[in-house]
This record gives structure tokens, C-alpha cells and sequence, in this order.
């Protein structure tokens, strides 16, 4: 397989050119961006001009080219941080990152117009917000059995062209450099297209019986329908689905008796894959300020079609389904759940079993020992599908995975992560049992060292995926890190309630741009006139003024309580007065809710929230006094689809440029 290029030093001459060379690579190309056309072309080795000044930073990889409104950037990796060495293969994270205009007259860190600055705030926030994973030489968007079937037809192929698409998170900013390579030999610009991946890493040592091992947890996000806890729900007319997560757990042990393999890998590599999604019919959860957001199942024509797609592709890739369904029977999840029983009754594709778990009631009195009757019941299952055994001294394997578990909850994230880690658990003993390692009717729980660091690395995971579309760790990490469900733990997941509580009503809007700008599915016109709608508040005076009455109002009340007096007047109609416009501002602002939410402003979500189809919709809170009489009224509901679709026209991407999907 080619090489990707580790180092890179930056020249610049003048405002014409950045020049990228590799210093570690002997008679390698030097890549030129001229910065006036966008070209990009490939140097003869030493062929450095004589008047290009040198950067004083050290560059570790090219993300890639994102244009904005007023010039492209190319967006390059400064800093990384070395994770672990899997399987001889150095693992990095993408901890610092640059952005160079092309254009002379920008500076990126005071552009001269306001939609361009709020354009790249979002750019920083989400490199600097995400957790990205990389190497040089193994590819890491790929599971092991993936690489292994196709490890004769990838042998010469560049790391772009065998990653999975899925999981090529800056796949759309590398389109330009991967559309200069394909077809011209010339300009094959493969060592310098660098995929990265968002999700989580984690390889620990591990000595049992004797035997030296590692296990090693690696979960790849997909960038299809990526985004943030409310914004995005539900599968989408390409049948992808939301929070769709790929977890991998490899296990590497040495031969008996033997010491390492050459190149540091080990004799026996094992894998076990299992696969996270949400539930796949179109539904969404409304944002209205309320702790539980209004409920909304959308029956479309097309769900039946949706979900046949999404989940033939999952048989296609993986093999055969078993859906763990862990959405309460009960109470405001209960539609969601019957959807998704519906139609996935109406489909009966031969290669999928529908299996649910009513996990609130089974566990409830932290009873969390009850998940082994889950476990009991897919037990045939998850022996039937197996997992993927590779020994070095055999050219064929000794067993390949043939089918996954899809587990989803309502957010994919608690419940999920607490199931996923204890078939990751079965599986795992069940392997060291294959091995010899384990009796019979052994367990590693018997073992605190290796138990120890199963329980770390799998509530790490499961923290690192709840803060990536959640916005707070993962609730009930306790049971997983200790086994217990401890009173503790249910104090520290009222905290993170919390903190998900403020962050998706009142930032997740702005990291859903994020996504959406890094994904490609918008792409900002040239003229940021045009998109002044990013950055002015187009609500009426009455609606923002309201937060600031109440907290004008809160603050006199505080002062009439504490600051001296300097009359005996009584203060009761003092207090009469800001009692009164704080309650009224405070009920305005619980009426109109959702005119205070923080909404995504590039791909605006009133699709749902003013969804009048079939279905179902749990209530129409915070709309205003109209409710869902919405467009048959001037109250406040019909000025929050003013000013959520205010500065755009309604026309097709095409005509407008400004969304462009990436497959």
C-alpha cells in the first residue's frame, strides 16, 4: 500500500504560493497551491524556489480545502498526539490545526466580513471540538476482517481509495485532491490525501495465564447524517441514519510460548464488531425549552423504502441483523418504539430478527444483573455470527463474523453503551475461553487487572461517543467502570442531564452548523451578502427582549433584598412591580420556547418542526398562543417560521449552490 507523507514543511513565496515538502521522504514530489487559482500541482523533488520562505511550524498532515464565502482555506494538522501502537502501526489524534486562506487579503483571525468570521468559528469549533484519529500506514477506518478480505486487491492501492466512505470523515474536504488524482498519473497527489476518523481509540496490555495480550477498542462515527442529540433523529431519505456508530474490539494475544511476532504483531488477532444506530423511520424530538422535547413520528410514503435500504445495506456489510430495540414500552418513547416494530413487520426481511428489551423495567432497583437475560436470549445469535479469529501461522481464518447486533436506545448512547459492553464482555470471555486462556467456566471478571482496564476502556467509549452528539459523558458509566450502580452514579447523571439540558437547548445549534459546513451539506454561496441571515437575529424586538427583561427584573429583586435601605418606605410595591415583569417575561418565554432554542441557521430543521402529515406529535408546546394553528395566525408561532427560514428563498440546491450532498 502507498505511503502517506508524516512530515510536511511549509513554504510560502510572497501571497502567490504555499509549497508543501515532505523533508523525510527522499526524492519525493513537493505539492504547490497557487493561491491566486486554487491549482494544485506536483514539484520535481528539490525544486524549491529560491525566494519561498519557510514556515516555522511543522506540518503532520493535509485535512484538506474548505471554500467559505470570501476565499478557500486549506486546513492542515499542526499537533498530534501518538495514542498506541496497534499492531506495528503507530496510532496518532489530530490535536491542532491551521487554516491558510488562498486568499491574500484575508486573516483569519480578523476577516474584514462578519459571515465570513462566523464561517470560520464554526470550522475551529468542530476541529477543535472533535476527537479525530489517524495512522500513516494502517487504515483505520476499516475493521481488521474488512482489511483481510481485500488485503491482496488493496496491497498497492493509496489509503483514499480503500477507506470506508462511511468513515472518511473529511472525505468532502479532500474532493479536490481526489479529483485531481483520479485519471492522471502525473498528478497523483495519494501521499498527501490523509483520512482521518472521528470516534474513539483505546488499546491496553494485558497479561493473563501467562499469556502477553492487547485489547483494543476502536468506534468509528459515520458522516452520514452526523450531527448533534436533537438535530438529527431518525433515518433520512438516503437511508442513513443518525449517530450510526461502528464499535470494534480487537483482541491480540501472542502464541504460546513464543515471543512477538516480527514487525510487533501479535500470532492471534481477534475482532468482534457490533453497530449503533437510531431508529430508523423519520422522527424527530422538537426543542422547546421544556426538559422533554415534543414528539414527533412522521409516517412519510417513503419510510418502508428507507428502512428497507438502510437495513439491506447493514446485512450487505456485516451479514445478517439482530436489532436490539432498548426504547421504553412506556410513557413518551412508546410511539417510537411501535413505529419501528410496524414497519420493521411490514419489511420481515429474511436476514434481520427484531429482538426487544424493556431495560428501564427489567433494571429497575439497580437490578443491572438482569441484562443477562438479554444476553440469554441473543446467545444463539451472537454464536451463530461469531467473530472474526486470524493466527499468523494459517492462510486462510479460522472463523470470519458473518452477522452483527444493531443495538439503539432513544439516543443510542446510555442504555446502548451498557449493552454493547456486556456482549463486548461475552464475547470476549468466549474468545479467551477458544484460546485456551480461560476454563470452561471461566470469566475475566475473576481477574481485576484485566477486568479493570475492559471496564475503562468501554466507559471511555461510551463517554466519548455521549459528548460528541450528546454534549455530556455517557449516564450510567458508573455500572460500566465498576459493575455497580451506585447512588453516586445517579447523582452524577442528574448532573449530565443537566448539562445536556443546556447545551442542546442553547449551543447545539451552532455545533450542528459545524457538522453540516465540515460534511458538505451546505456550501456557502460567494457572496456573504447573501447569508447575512448567519449572523443577524431576525426575531421580533418583543421575543429578544423578553431575556433581558427577566433579567433586569431578577436583578432589582436581588437589589431591593440586599443593598441597605435609606427610607422606611415599604418596599412592597417595589417588589410588586419586578415580580411582575419577571413572571411575565418568564411566562412569554415559556409560551414562545422554541423561538429561544438554539437552531441550526444552515439547513434549517422546519421540516419537522412544522410537520402537519400523518403520524404522531406528543404535544405543540412553546409555538405561542396558536400552537399548532401556526399558519392561520399572527401570534408568536407564525413569527418563529418567519424567522427560521428568514434570508432564504425558496429554490432548489442546484439554483441556489448551497447544499451540496457528498456520497
Amino acid at each position: 500500500m502507498r505511503h502517506i507523507h508524516q512530515r510536511l514543511q511549509l513554504y510560502t513565496q510572497g501571497n502567490d504560493t504555499y509549497i508543501f515538502i515532505p523533508p523525510d521522504a527522499v526524492g519525493a514530489q513537493s505539492l504547490t497551491l497557487h493561491r491566486a487559482s486554487g491549482e494544485l500541482a506536483l514539484n520535481p523533488p528539490h525544486s524549491l524556489p529560491p525566494s519561498a520562505r519557510r514556515s516555522g511550524k511543522i506540518i503532520y498532515g493535509i485535512l484538506g480545502i474548505i471554500s467559505l464565502s470570501l476565499s478557500e482555506y486549506v486546513i492542515v494538522m499542526t499537533g498530534r498526539e501518538f495514542k498506541g501502537r496497534l499492531m506495528g502501526h503507530d496510532i496518532y489524534r489530530a490535536t491542532d490545526f491551521d487554516l491558510l486562506p488562498l486568499n491574500p487579503n484575508i486573516n483569519v483571525f480578523n476577516p474584514p466580513h462578519p459571515v465570513e468570521a462566523h464561517l470560520l468559528a464554526l470550522v475551529r469549533s468542530h476541529l477543535t471540538g472533535g476527537v479525530f484519529f489517524f495512522s500513516y500506514t494502517w487504515d483505520l477506518t476499516r475493521r481488521l476482517q474488512a482489511q483481510w478480505e481485500t488485503r491482496e486487491k488493496d496491497a498497492d492501492r493509496p489509503f483514499w481509495e480503500t477507506a470506508d466512505d462511511r468513515f472518511f470523515w473529511n472525505k468532502f474536504l479532500q474532493t479536490r485532491l481526489i479529483e485531481l488524482t483520479i485519471g492522471n498519473s502525473s498528478q497523483n497527489l495519494s501521499p498527501y490525501i490523509l483520512p482521518i476518523m472521528y470516534g474513539t481509540f483505546d488499546i491496553r496490555n494485558a497479561v493473563l495465564h501467562g499469556r502477553t495480550m492487547q485489547i483494543c477498542l476502536i468506534s468509528r462515527r459515520s458522516r452520514f447524517r452526523a450531527g448533534t442529540r436533537y438535530f438529527r433523529r431518525g433515518i433520512d431519505h438516503d437511508g442513513h441514519v443518525a449517530n450510526f456508530n461502528e464499535t470494534e474490539q480487537l483482541l491480540l494475544v501472542e502464541d504460546d510460548g513464543a515471543a512477538q511476532a516480527a514487525g510487533g504483531e501479535f500470532g492471534t488477532q481477534m475482532s468482534f464488531v457490533q453497530i449503533r444506530g437510531s431508529v430508523p423511520v423519520f422522527w424527530a424530538e422538537v426543542n422547546t425549552l421544556r426538559y422533554k422535547p415534543d414528539l414527533q413520528v412522521m409516517d412519510l410514503q417513503d419510510t418502508s423504502d428507507m428502512m428497507r435500504k438502510h437495513l439491506q445495506e447493514q446485512v450487505s456489510i456485516y451479514g445478517p441483523q439482530a436489532l436490539v430495540n432498548l426504547v421504553n414500552r412506556k410513557g413518551h418513547e412508546q410511539p417510537v418504539k411501535e413505529a419501528f416494530e410496524r414497519y420493521v413487520s411490514q419489511l420481515n426481511l429474511p436476514d434481520v430478527r427484531y429482538q426487544y428489551f424493556d431495560f428501564h423495567n427489567e433494571c429497575k432497583h439497580m437490578r443491572w444483573d438482569r441484562i443477562s437475560v438479554l444476553i440469554d436470549e441473543l446467545e444463539t445469535d451472537l454464536k451463530r455470527y461469531g467473530y472474526f479469529h486470524l493466527t499468523s501461522n494459517e492462510p486462510e481464518s479460522v472463523r470470519l463474523q458473518r452477522g452483527t447486533v444493531r443495538t439503539n436506545c432513544m439516543d443510542n448512547l446510555d442504555r446502548t453503551n451498557v449493552v454493547q459492553a456486556a456482549l463486548a464482555r461475552w464475547t470476549l470471555n468466549q474468545q479467551l475461553k477458544s484460546l485456551g486462556i480461560l476454563p470452561p467456566d471461566g470469566t475475566i471478571d475473576a481477574y481485576e487487572g484485566i477486568s479493570q482496564d475492559f471496564r475503562e476502556m468501554w466507559a471511555d467509549h461510551a463517554d466519548a461517543i455521549a459528548n460528541a452528539y450528546g454534549g455530556s459523558g455517557a449516564l450510567k458509566s458508573d455500572f460500566t467502570r465498576t459493575s455497580k450502580r451506585t447512588r453516586k452514579g445517579l447523582f452524577e447523571d442528574g448532573v449530565k442531564s443537566l448539562l445536556r439540558y443546556f447545551k442542546n437547548n442553547f449551543f447545539d445549534g451552532a455545533r450542528q452548523d459545524g457538522f453540516d459546513l465540515i460534511a458538505g451539506n451546505w456550501v456557502p454561496r460567494k457572496t456573504p451578502a447573501s447569508s447575512m441571515f448567519l449572523v443577524t437575529d431576525p426575531r421580533p424586538l418583543v421575543t429578544r427582549s423578553m431575556p433581558v427583561l427577566a433579567s433586569f427584573s431578577l436583578f432589582m429583586i436581588c437589589a431591593g433584598l440586599t443593598l441597605p435601605r435609606t427610607s422606611d418606605y415599604s418596599l412592597f410595591y417595589y417588589f410588586l412591580v419586578w415580580f411582575a415583569l419577571l413572571s411575565l417575561a418568564l411566562i412569554f418565554i415559556t409560551i414562545h420556547g422554541i423561538d429561544y432554542v438554539s437552531w441550526p441557521r444552515l439547513i434549517p430543521s422546519t421540516e419537522y418542526i412544522y410537520y402537519t402529515g400523518p403520524g404522531f406529535r406528543s404535544a405543540h408546546h412553546g409555538k405561542g398562543f396558536g400552537g399548532d394553528d401556526r399558519p392561520k395566525t399572527r401570534s408568536g408561532t407564525t413569527m418563529s417560521a418567519k424567522w427560521l427560514n428568514s434570508g432564504r428563498k425558496r429554490t432548489t440546491a442546484v439554483e441556489e449552490g448551497e447544499k451540496k450532498r457528498v456520497d
